[in-house]
């Protein structure tokens, strides 16, 4: 069996360069379980399924704790942020983390960037949308339907005073090669590390590449922000932990044994790569993968949902409405610092 990975591109050196060469959108598979189960309209793309999710709603787990909420955390003075704009992918929109808000791009009504604006007063502009990489910031993103939604950035305004950045693990299909091929590798040898085997030390290379040019990418886009919106207060949020750093749990996260550790040191070197990034660009960084640890999915307190998409609790491997809390609460004591 042989994986492949999508191409690298050359580095890019300015945020037009991103505009060309790659695809936005989440899985269509993924997606059309999605419909089914919630008669919601999502994004596309060509990359493979990350999973195949139940169409049947399932009731959220008593386990997962509910946090009080970012009112009770720190919190800048009242009108230091009037306007605020989210980019992001799903992450940050938290398909059916809530009521979805926006139908083309799954978004939820009370993702982290609704309860931020809520708590600052500030008017949002959110256009997060899942599926999206950071082409979909200089470019359209196409959505299921066959329209397309704007790109993120024309969003900024000269007076924008708060902008939050979570992007790049949709580039180069690099949370889909995680969730998607290294899930559907994993029937091939439940107790090896057939996706590990499988992209070979080249390819195992590649992908950390590709990573490490998220990171150069992220650094553009936020130079894109200040150029559109000198005065505002840009803040990059990470991603959270999705596979534990120890154990397995296949039920919820169905990678063969030996893959998960491959796939945990991946999602890290993201979470990195992004840390590095903000800091080479003098913005906050809300370490989101720090803050998780714990919270992986297969822990007793997950903060990100299993390979099981439902109408009432999330996404499959995206973020529970317990996430969105604790990001919004961290955004907030970032602000206030």
């Amino acid at each position: 069996m042989t994986l492949a990975l999508p191409r690298r591109t050359r580095r890019p050196r300015t945020l037009t360069a991103l505009s060309s060469g790659l695809s936005s959108g989440l899985p269509a598979a993924l997606l059309t379980g999605v419909l089914a189960a919630a008669a919601l309209t999502g994004c596309s793309s060509d990359e493979d399924a990350a999973a195949e999710p139940d169409a049947s709603p399932v009731a959220p787990s008593s386990s997962i704790p509910r946090s009080d909420g970012p009112s009770d955390l720190a919190t800048p003075e009242a009108g230091r942020y009037p306007t605020y704009v989210a980019i992001g992918d799903s992450f940050t929109a938290a398909p059916l983390a809530g009521p979805t808000g926006d139908q083309q791009c799954l978004r939820s009504a009370q993702n982290y960037p609704a309860q931020v604006a809520e708590a600052l007063g500030a008017e949002l502009t959110d256009v997060s949308c899942t599926g999206a990489d950071t082409a979909a910031l200089v470019g359209s993103q196409r959505v299921l339907g066959g329209g397309a939604v704007p790109p993120q950035l024309e969003a900024l305004q000269p007076d924008t005073s708060l902008v939050t950045i979570g992007i790049g693990g949709n580039d180069f299909g690099i949370y889909s090669t995680l969730t998607g091929t290294c899930v559907k590798a994993a029937t091939q040898d439940r107790d090896g590390a057939p996706c590990r085997t499988a992209l070979g030390r080249g390819g195992v290379a590649e992908l950390e590449r590709n990573i490490r040019t998220v990171g150069d990418r992220l650094e553009a886009v936020v130079e894109g922000v200040r150029q559109r919106a000198p005065e505002a207060e840009v803040v990059v949020v990470g991603y959270p932990e999705i596979v534990p750093a120890d154990g397995t749990c296949p039920d919820l996260l169905p990678l063969a044994a030996g893959d998960y550790p491959f796939a945990a040191r991946m999602a890290r070197l993201l979470a990195q790569v992004q840390e590095r990034a903000a800091a080479a660009v003098d913005v906050p960084y809300v370490d989101l993968y720090a803050a998780s640890d714990g919270h992986d999915v297969c822990s007793d307190d997950p903060w990100v949902n299993g390979r099981v998409t439902s109408a009432a609790t999330a996404l499959a491997y995206h973020p529970l409405k317990v996430e969105q809390e604790a990001v919004a609460g961290l955004v907030l004591e970032k602000l206030a610092d």
